[in-house]
């Protein structure tokens, strides 16, 4: 069995659709993420609605400017019900500075606090930020605070720096492309109970279908990359990862 551990329902096409296949491809749990306030309402109707999705509320960097106290106070709300199991995604995008800065900075500190008050793990979203994310992790750094780096894309250094601080790294599609070998080379070295996987839904599709729209059911072609590149079975990495994400979401 496998677990999508970052999906967004909400844009794909059809969700119900979305969930049945993944379930027919073996895919136990997807992981709905949120991007504001309205998304995070609709991820906890997803919880409610679907008994294999469970999910995670907050704001992402590129609508951080919409960040208000009164907003952010209904997000910890929601944040208590019995399906979400996380807070994000947030983090920083500095590709294309949607929302200024300080703006996405002072988001993701409140991110960060609200996880480390309800114990709950974050989904960190790191776009041409990796100083920022490293530094403010590092100076947050707690037991209670752990999470995942979702997409990652960076260097060894900096995957087991995000480690030694108690999270987890998820590899998605990108893992798959043609352009991605040092990626690969990471993926291969990192230690294996500390890594998880993804789609992003409805984004970063995989080979073979790069360029069309993601779904869940597509993990296991990140697991498929996966396991080539770690010279291992598919199910003993399908096993691994749903292991270790549920773990880490303290999913039943």
């Amino acid at each position: 069995m496998l677990i999508d551990s970052h999906a967004h329902l909400g844009s794909l096409d059809n969700a119900d659709i979305a969930v049945s296949s993944a379930v027919e491809s073996g895919v136990c749990y997807i992981l709905n993420m949120s991007s504001d306030y309205e998304s995070a309402r609709q991820t906890v109707e997803f919880t409610r609605k679907y008994e294999n999705v469970f999910g995670a509320v907050g704001i992402h960097p590129h609508q951080a400017s919409i960040y208000n106290q009164y907003e952010f106070a209904e997000l910890e709300s929601l944040s208590h019900e019995y399906k979400i199991i996380a807070i994000g995604e947030t983090g920083l995008d500095y590709f294309y500075d949607n929302s200024r800065r300080d703006i996405q900075i002072k988001s993701l500190e409140e991110h960060i606090k609200l996880s480390i008050r309800i114990m709950k793990p974050i989904v960190i979203h790191m776009r041409d930020s990796e100083s920022d994310i490293k530094k403010i992790l590092g100076e947050y750094s707690c037991p209670e605070l752990t999470g995942v780096i979702h997409c990652f894309t960076g260097d060894i250094e900096t995957a087991m720096y995000f480690i030694e601080l108690g999270f987890y790294i998820s590899f998605s599609g990108i893992l798959t492309f043609n352009r991605s070998a040092e990626l690969r080379k990471v993926a291969a070295k990192l230690p294996v109970d500390r890594i998880v996987i993804e789609t992003d839904s409805p984004y970063l599709a995989p080979v073979p279908y790069r360029g069309k729209k993601n779904q869940p059911a597509n993990v296991k072609y990140v697991a498929e990359k996966l396991a080539e590149i770690r010279n291992e079975s598919f199910d003993k990495i399908s096993e691994l990862t749903t292991a270790n994400c549920k773990r880490l979401f303290k999913l039943p």
